[in-house]
């Protein structure tokens, strides 16, 4: 007899760690200058909240996400991995945390490899400086070729590189320039992320004050470029912004994504993100810290998006929790579609029959032909997926299958 899923322990974590040594100008994730007090409490109230949820976790991957994770001094991280241990929450397949260039020591590398994590993330943005001073960056492009041999010689051997592309300034030349430097350094990941203008950001202030223009063709073409590029050098493209190298055939398998959510059998870069794809593939996790989001058995929350309240709410002995949200199972199913077309591979119909209760070829054929008229989209008997064009524009095709 098959266990209830309903039982078994949660196999994601999200840590937000929401302190950075300088606000970007383009971020508007929750996020806040550096403060050592606050920054004190709230590692005791990140550890508060693991111990409420250990009981009902047991991590095949975990992400240290950000703000600035790397930020953290060694004995703020020690705290909290000594916490993790004393927990039963080490040893997951995949454990990422998000570093930027400015804030790796060899110290801080050695001790995170210590204790298992085993992939970093990067935000290089760009290797540009004048670039880098209008992101509101506060790295040099030294400081990242440094880093990655200060991560390379701590053992680090799954490095991604976060790049953004359609920055005011940059042109078609410079970012061939970044991508050709970029994959020199050897990394087994590459992210690209286009530039987005959020309200309440510099960077959207200053294009509503006409600073500069958006041009949307280069910025499709840097996109196609980006694509080109990484193919190219050896990477596979395995969602709309990500790139990961496959070396099953020169190294030892890893472990099935099978505990997060995905079938065994599909076809990723060893190198893939194993804890995104529980994303794409709408798995459950834990998400904790300010302002991170939980989905757990059905159940979406989030929680309170301020570092203070959230650190008085563990501090009571409670979950910082603000907004609790149960969708019906229409919906939730139009959500788990929407986000597993930003994959390459879209859906196979028994997939995701499989995983969220509903016929893709029922509910949503109008939707799917739409998109393949458009040249968007593609249809065989097995399943659906967006074409490359239409992984360009995946939010808009996503958008047609939300109930």
């Amino acid at each position: 007899m098959l266990a209830d899923p309903s039982l078994q322990p949660i196999t994601s974590l999200y840590v937000h760690v929401p302190f950075c040594a300088h606000k970007c100008t383009y971020c508007a994730f929750y996020s806040e200058a550096s403060n050592g007090e606050i920054i004190n409490r709230y590692v005791g109230a990140v550890i508060r909240e693991m111990e409420l949820v250990a009981a009902n976790l047991k991590p095949h991957t975990v992400f240290f996400g950000g703000g600035t994770p790397s930020l953290l001094n060694l004995r703020q991280w020690e705290q909290i991995l000594q916490a993790m241990e004393r927990l039963n929450l080490l040893g997951a397949a995949e454990w990422t945390v998000e570093c930027n260039p400015a804030t790796v020591s060899a110290d801080k590398a050695a001790l995170l490899r210590a204790y298992g994590i085993n992939r970093i993330s990067m935000g290089v943005q760009s290797l540009n400086e004048t670039l880098l001073e209008r992101l509101g960056r506060i790295h040099t492009r030294e400081m990242v070729f440094k880093s990655c041999d200060t991560l390379r010689a701590a053992g680090f051997d799954n490095i991604n590189l976060d790049l953004m592309f359609a920055i005011p300034g940059q042109t078609m030349s410079v970012w061939r320039e970044t991508l050709t430097e970029a994959t020199a350094l050897g990394s087994e990941h590459l992210s690209g992320y286009e530039v987005i203008y959020e309200e309440d950001t510099p960077l959207y202030t200053q294009l509503r004050a006409g600073q500069f223009g958006v041009d949307e063709d280069l910025a499709c073409n840097m996109y196609e470029e980006l694509v080109t590029f990484a193919t190219d050098h050896g990477f596979q493209q395995y969602e709309i912004a990500n790139f990961a190298r496959d070396t099953t055939l020169t190294s030892a398998p890893r472990r099935s994504a099978a505990k997060v959510d995905q079938p065994s059998t599909l076809n990723l870069p060893s190198h893939a993100c194993q804890h995104n794809i529980n994303y794409w593939r709408g798995g459950s996790f834990y998400g904790l810290g300010p302002s991170a989001t939980s989905y757990v058995r059905g159940v979406r929350t989030k929680n309170w998006a301020n570092t203070i309240l959230y650190c008085e709410q563990l501090e009571r002995g409670q979950r910082a929790i603000e907004s609790r949200e149960e969708l019906d199972p229409l919906a939730r199913a139009g959500e788990i579609a929407a986000f597993g077309l930003r994959m390459n591979m879209g859906w196979q119909f028994e997939q995701f029959q499989q995983i969220a209760g509903n016929d893709m070829r029922q509910e949503w054929s109008k939707e799917m032909n739409q998109l393949v008229e458009q040249g968007w989209g593609r249809i065989d008997p097995q399943g659906f997926k967006l074409t490359q064009p239409g992984l360009r524009f995946a939010d808009s095709a996503a958008a047609l299958f939300l109930r």
